[in-house]
């Protein structure tokens, strides 16, 4: 049997596992139980009948098919693939009931809990060799690693890719001396590629997407790859030693030319890397002003669904 390997590693600003739960700077962040799937274009599969998608909850992980990827989940479904739980640590066997392994918000015990320097691996070196075998013999992998500490916990995984996560929280000018979250990437600014993943032959047109915050990643020399999501050329990369507290005197890297978004192909197989995880979910924050939709039900986001369905569809074409 064909399968394909979707591996979504997604870090965001909250604890692991539950369905409410605080931050680390005291806010609260959940699932948006009032969020519809948005109607469509036609489902790529027929009900039921498309890959299998285990969402990984074996590496303390935050987004879950239950919880704060409810919203992932359910828009995967409706497009006719088959979302299920997975809970084992990951080999080729563990992987074989499954068409598509979703690893969301990974991270080490240690760090689950403590999000400070240093950040220990979340997957053994045997789970990381596992992984790249399985993706170069044909699987299809999506790499989603959020802000710090979640780059530093898929360091490894990413690597292996050509892929080089910085350990990070993304800003541009604005959008840090307003302390806004929200980062705009359109096809007219030059920023969201104009490629068929974000088009009608992708699956329906994509203008812009917004991500919010996250990190960025550059990619090694070598690798076939193609820019999704671009940094402005005035954004700048924080590298505090804690995920809170931190001010603008942090160590800070130029972002100009890094990514937080692209597809390549690896061996046989293909990998979407992203380094924002929130885009691509529908939760609500608890902020002093009131409750804050990030995500998928953002109102000023409303192509992030059809880039995620876009970017699935990539995945698993032949």
């Amino acid at each position: 049997m064909k399968h394909w390997l979707f591996i979504v590693l997604v870090g965001s600003l909250a604890m692991s596992g539950c369905t409410d739960a605080a931050q680390t700077d005291g806010t609260t962040q959940y699932p948006d139980e009032s969020f519809v799937v948005p109607d469509g274009n036609e489902s790529r599969f027929a009900s039921g009948e498309g890959p299998s998608v285990g969402i990984d909850e074996a590496h303390h992980n935050y987004h879950t098919a239950e919880g704060r990827y409810r919203s992932f989940a359910n828009l995967l479904s409706n497009d006719g693939y088959r979302v299920g739980r997975f809970t084992e640590k990951i080999d080729a066997s563990s992987l074989d009931d499954f068409d598509v392994l979703v690893i969301s918000n990974a991270l080490s015990a240690e760090k689950e809990f403590d999000w400070s320097l240093p950040t220990p691996p979340a997957f053994t070196d045997a789970e990381v060799a596992a992984l790249e075998k399985w993706v170069g013999e044909g699987g299809r992998l999506m790499l989603i690693a959020d802000h710090m500490p979640f780059p530093g916990a898929a360091e490894a995984l990413a690597l292996s890719f050509g892929i080089v996560f910085y350990d990070a929280f993304a800003y541009t000018p604005g959008s840090w001396d307003n302390h806004e979250s929200q980062l705009v990437f359109s096809k007219e600014a030059g920023l969201l590629a104009d490629i068929d993943v974000t088009s009608e032959k992708g699956g329906g047109e994509v203008p812009f997407v917004v991500t919010f915050t996250g990190q960025a990643f550059r990619i090694l020399d070598g690798v076939r790859y193609s820019p999704l999501i671009s940094l402005p050329h005035d954004s700048f990369l924080l590298l505090p030693d804690k995920a809170d507290g931190f001010d603008q005197h942090v160590a800070r890297v130029p972002g100009a030319g890094l990514l937080q978004g692209a597809i390549l192909e690896h061996g046989e197989g293909r990998v979407a890397v992203f380094g924002e995880a929130a885009m691509f979910s529908a939760q609500i924050q608890e902020r002093a002003e009131g409750p804050y939709p990030f995500g998928m039900n953002n109102p000023e986001a409303p192509h992030n669904a059809r880039f995620l369905l876009n970017v699935m569809g990539w995945l698993v074409s032949n």
